[in-house]
C-alpha cells in the first residue's frame, strides 16, 4: 500500500499542494474509505502535511457522523438522511460541535484560497481556438507508436486514397464515461482528420460505415442511458463482403482500421474487452490478407483506454498506433502521427501482457468472466478459476506491472515505456553527481535518424543487492522528453532523484530505508532497452512514520 498504491498520492499531495483530496468508495482493510480517520487525517493530514479541504466521492460512505469524525469537510451531494445524522449526533453527545467548527473552518479556508475571493476577473469568453490547438497537440505528444515495420509510417506522399475499416474511425472515442468523459463540443473524428489532413476515403465503404453508426446511435439513444454509460462504441458488425474488400484494395492506397475500447468510471473494462473480438479479428484477417495480396500496406489505429491483446495479431498489420483517447481534436492528432506531421514520442504507461492470466494480480481481482471466443479451452479453463468475490486479496504486493515481468524475466508484448519514433536516438556520456542526498544524472541525446523528434528517457535505478530482501529488479525514478531534435542534433537530459526515494517501505520498522550501497542508474527508452548506466555510493537514509493501516483480524482471516 505505501510503495505502490499510495505512493502516486504522496507525490501529489508534497509537490503539487492541491486545494482538495477526494476519499473514495472502496473499504481498506475492512473500513470504509471515507470513514477511516487514519486515512484521512492521520496519514493525509498528518504524515503528508495536506491543508486543503477533504471531501467525498458521491454519496460515499454509510456513517455521516464517522465521515465528519475521520476528517472529511465535505460530504457529496450532502443528502438529508445525512444532515440528519449529523444533527442528530452533535444533539446526543456522539458528534462534538468543535468538529464541526473544523470542518466549516476549512470549507471556507478553501473559499478564501481561491482567485475569484480575491477579485480575479473571469471571462465567458476562452479562446477556444487555442484550446483546440493545445487539446490537439498534447494528444500527439502521448501516442505510442507500437509497430512501423517497412517503414510503414509515416504515410509516403504517393498515399492519398484511404480505405477506412473500423466503426470507431467513424465514431472516434474521445475519454472515458462518467467523470473520465470530455464534455465536447464536438469530436473530430479518423475520418475528419484525414480528410483535414487532404487525404480521401473510398466513398462506398464511407457510406456503409456511416449508415451503420447512425443506426448503432439511434439504437443506443433509444436506451436513455445516463452519463455514466453513455459512449459505448459502436459494434464492430458491419458485414464486409470479400467483393467490397477486394474493391476496396485495389481503388485506394493503403487501409487503416481503428478498434476501440470504453472504460471509466461506472465502466470498467470486462475481461472480454482485453481481447479482439471474433468479428474485429475477422475484419483484420480480411483486410490483411487482400491489402498485402495488393501489395498495399495496413495500419491499426486503437482508439483504447488500457492495455488490450496484441500478440496473438500484432504480426498482421504493418503498422500499429496506440492512440488512446485524445480528447475532442482525436481525429486530427491522429492525422497528424500517420502523415508525418509529428513524429511519435509517447511511451506506454504500463505493460501490455501476452495474455490477461500474465498479470500477477489476475488470480485475486474479481472480474467478469465473459470471455471472447476466440480464446483456447485451455485459457478459457484458466480464467475460471479467478476468484470472483467483492473483496480483493494483493498477494503480488509490489510487484505490479514492470515490476513483476522484468523482476522475474516474463515475456510481453510490449514493455512499460515502449515508444517507437520515426527516427532514432542514441545515448552517450551518462552522468552522475550525488550532493546533500540529491542525485543528478544526465545523458546526451542525439538524433541519428532522418526525421525530427522528440526522445523520452526514463531513468530506472536498482539497488546494491543487499538491500534486495524485497525489491523489484529496478524501479522508475524519474524521466523527462528532449525538446524536438532535428536529424543530427543532440540535447542534455538532466533528472534528479532524492536519496529518500531510492528507499523501500519496512513494515517492521514502520519506516522507509534506503539502504546504504551502490545504486545502479540506467538511462533507457523503455524499462528493456537500456541504453547506458552510471553507478553511485549512496548512505543510508531512515525516515520513520506512523504505524497505520494495519488490517482488522477478520480481514487477516479472509486473506488466509
Amino acid at each position: 500500500m505505501r510503495e505502490i498504491y499510495l505512493k502516486g498520492f504522496e507525490i501529489a499531495v508534497r509537490e503539487g499542494r492541491p486545494y482538495a483530496v477526494m476519499s473514495s468508495y472502496n473499504a481498506v482493510n475492512g473500513v470504509c474509505a471515507p470513514e477511516n480517520r487514519e486515512l484521512v487525517n492521520t496519514l493525509l493530514r498528518g504524515e503528508w502535511g495536506f491543508d486543503g479541504l477533504v471531501m467525498t466521492d458521491w454519496v460515499a460512505g454509510n456513517d455521516a457522523v464517522a465521515m465528519m469524525k475521520a476528517g472529511n469537510e465535505m460530504l457529496q451531494p450532502g443528502l438529508e438522511k445525512q444532515k440528519k445524522a449529523i444533527r442528530e449526533g452533535v444533539e446526543s453527545g456522539q458528534l462534538d460541535e468543535s468538529v464541526l467548527d473544523t470542518n466549516v473552518t476549512r470549507v471556507l479556508e478553501l473559499i478564501a484560497r481561491t482567485p475569484r475571493f480575491h477579485g480575479y476577473k473571469y471571462s465567458n469568453r476562452p479562446d477556444l481556438k487555442a484550446h483546440a490547438a493545445i487539446t490537439r497537440q498534447s494528444a500527439t505528444e502521448g501516442m505510442v507508436l507500437l509497430k512501423n515495420e517497412g517503414s510503414a509510417l509515416p504515410l509516403s506522399g504517393k498515399i492519398r486514397n484511404i480505405a477506412l475499416f473500423g466503426s470507431v474511425s467513424y465514431d472516434f472515442m474521445t475519454g472515458g464515461s462518467g467523470s473520465g468523459s470530455v464534455n465536447h463540443a464536438y469530436t473530430v473524428s479518423l475520418l475528419d482528420g484525414l480528410l483535414n489532413a487532404g487525404y480521401s476515403v473510398h466513398k462506398e465503404l464511407r457510406t456503409r460505415y456511416e449508415r451503420h453508426v447512425e443506426r448503432e446511435r439511434q439504437r443506443i439513444a433509444a436506451l436513455n442511458l445516463d452519463t455514466f454509460t453513455q459512449g459505448v462504441p459502436p459494434p464492430e458488425e458491419m458485414e464486409v463482403s470479400p467483393e467490397l474488400m477486394r474493391q476496396q484494395a485495389a481503388e485506394t492506397d493503403a487501409a487503416v482500421i481503428t478498434f476501440g475500447r470504453r472504460a471509466g468510471e461506472f465502466s470498467d473494462r470486462k475481461l472480454a474487452d482485453f481481447y479482439l473480438k471474433p468479428e474485429e479479428r475477422a475484419l483484420l484477417e480480411a483486410v490483411c490478407k487482400t491489402f498485402h495480396a495488393s501489395g498495399k500496406r495496413v495500419i491499426v489505429v486503437l482508439n483504447i483506454a488500457g492495455s488490450i491483446e496484441t500478440a496473438s495479431w500484432k504480426e498482421l498489420p504493418d503498422a500499429i498506433l496506440c492512440a488512446w483517447q485524445g480528447g475532442q481534436e482525436s481525429g486530427n492528432s491522429v492525422a497528424d502521427i500517420l502523415c508525418g506531421r509529428v513524429s511519435p514520442s509517447g511511451k506506454l504507461t504500463m505493460t501490455f501482457p501476452l495474455k490477461y492470466e500474465d498479470m500477477p494480480s489476475s488470480p485475486n481481482f474479481p472480474i467478469d468472466k465473459t470471455v471472447s471466443e476466440t480464446l483456447s479451452d485451455k485459457e478459457k479453463e484458466e480464467i475460471s478459476k479467478v476468484k470472483d468475490v467483492g473483496y480483493t486479496v494483493y498477494e503480488e504486493g509490489i510487484y505490479v506491472g514492470y515490476r513483476y515481468f522484468d523482476s522475474f524475466g516474463r515475456p510481453v508484448s510490449y514493455p512499460f515505456g515502449y515508444g517507437l519514433s520515426y527516427t532514432e536516438f542514441a545515448y552517450s556520456d551518462p552522468q552522475i553527481r550525488v550532493e546533500n542526498g540529491v542525485c543528478k544524472v544526465s545523458v546526451r541525446v542525439k538524433n541519428t535518424g532522418s526525421y525530427a523528434g522528440k526522445e523520452v528517457v526514463q531513468l530506472y535505478v536498482s539497488a546494491p543487492e543487499a538491500a534486495k530482501r524485497d525489491k523489484p529488479e529496478k524501479e522508475l525514478k524519474a524521466f523527462a522528453k528532449t525538446r524536438e531534435l532535428k536529424p543530427g542534433e543532440e540535447s542534455t537530459v538532466t533528472m534528479e532523484v532524492n536519496a529518500a526515494d531510492l528507499a523501500s517501505f519496512d513494515e517492521r520498522l514502520s519506516a522507509w530505508v534506503t539502504e546504504e550501497g551502490t545504486y545502479k542508474f540506467m538511462l533507457a527508452s523503455s524499462s528493456r532497452d537500456i541504453r547506458a548506466s552510471v553507478t553511485a555510493e549512496i548512505p543510508s537514509v531512515v525516515r520513520e512514520v506512523r504505524d497505520l493501516l494495519k488490517p482488522r483480524q477478520e480481514i487477516k482471516e479472509l486473506a488466509r
